[in-house]
């Protein structure tokens, strides 16, 4: 990934502002859709990533962050190989993907990055993604949370705003939007504090943490469960993803070893047979026969 980020064009990296690179590997051929682009450098690694029979659109409100995305499209491809490009860009708002010509079930794997907690209408822009994602498709992406919902005077703060720290989401209250919009089951990847350091905007956060994590949304209508169950299935990843062929992290709970036989809850099972990571997991069992619990240790044990 470090390799690719050092192939980005300058001017694309110094004009983006997004934090981390919440990029899932082994996605060729995929179809992507980057929600906030920016300068577009997200864009310009996914289209290394899903290399020619893929595609990546990126789309964002501002024209002149479009600008700069688009300038370096033409060279960029050239210098992969590529006929012709498989990127490109898109004004528009991310709650209405619709109004930008994005089609029901058009993507396979949608990104962001520190975008949607800037929306002030964070289940709307949860519920087109869901409308654009092809079955089996995947949000993958990174923002700021909150460990509480947040008075009106953080709310309001236009100083927090740019900090990224006012539109933050109570986490609680992101998973059951998640769900609503048919996100049963949210992944957390990777979690980190966002610390308020100066004492002016301290005192008016007070006790509230702010968290920057990477979730995953499958869609998978009908397939997933809102508990962990268990129903004896078993996996094996092929080791098949470049940079992760001895193990591979589906989030921060689920590590598979190439090879190595592991159990797994039966959404586990459904997201790596039935989503785009099916071709690098094989998956064993059905849904036939329920043995209990598969997420809750304390339950299971007073159950036995």
């Amino acid at each position: 990934m470090r390799e690719l980020l050092q192939a980005v064009p300058g001017e694309v990296l110094a004009k983006f502002y997004g934090c981390g690179s919440p990029l899932p590997l082994g996605i060729v051929g995929l179809k992507v859709l980057d929600l906030g682009c920016g300068s577009g450098r997200d864009c310009y690694v996914c289209s290394a990533l899903v290399g020619e029979s893929g595609s990546v659109l990126g789309l964002d409100m501002t024209a002149e962050q479009l600008k700069v995305a688009e300038e370096h499209v033409g060279e960029f491809s050239r210098s992969l190989g590529y006929s012709k490009p498989n990127m490109r860009f898109v004004k528009g708002l991310i709650e209405y993907l619709d109004e930008a010509g994005i089609l029901d079930a058009s993507v396979d794997l949608v990104i962001s990055n520190c975008v949607v907690n800037l929306s002030p209408d964070k289940p709307r822009v949860l519920q087109e993604v869901f409308r654009v994602l092809a079955d089996g498709g995947e949000f993958y992406f990174s923002d700021v949370y909150c460990d509480r919902r947040l008075p009106l005077s953080v709310t309001s703060h236009e100083v927090l705003w740019g900090e990224c720290i006012a539109g933050a989401m109570y986490v609680q209250d992101f998973v059951r939007e998640a769900s609503k919009a048919g996100f049963l089951d949210a992944r957390v990847v990777s979690m980190s504090p966002v610390r308020v350091e100066d004492p002016k905007l301290l005192k008016v956060v007070g006790s509230a943490k702010f968290y920057s994590i990477t979730y995953r949304l499958f869609k998978l209508p009908g397939l997933l469960e809102p508990t962990q169950e268990d129903y004896g299935q078993l996996v094996t990843y092929k080791g098949t993803i470049e940079e992760q062929e001895q193990t591979y992290a589906l989030d921060n709970q689920h590590k598979f070893e190439t090879g190595k036989l592991q159990a797994v809850s039966g959404n586990t099972a459904a997201i790596l047979k039935d989503s785009w990571l099916s071709q690098h997991f094989k998956v064993m069992g059905d849904q036939r026969t329920h043995y209990g619990s598969a997420g809750d240790p304390a339950l299971a044990k007073e159950l036995a």
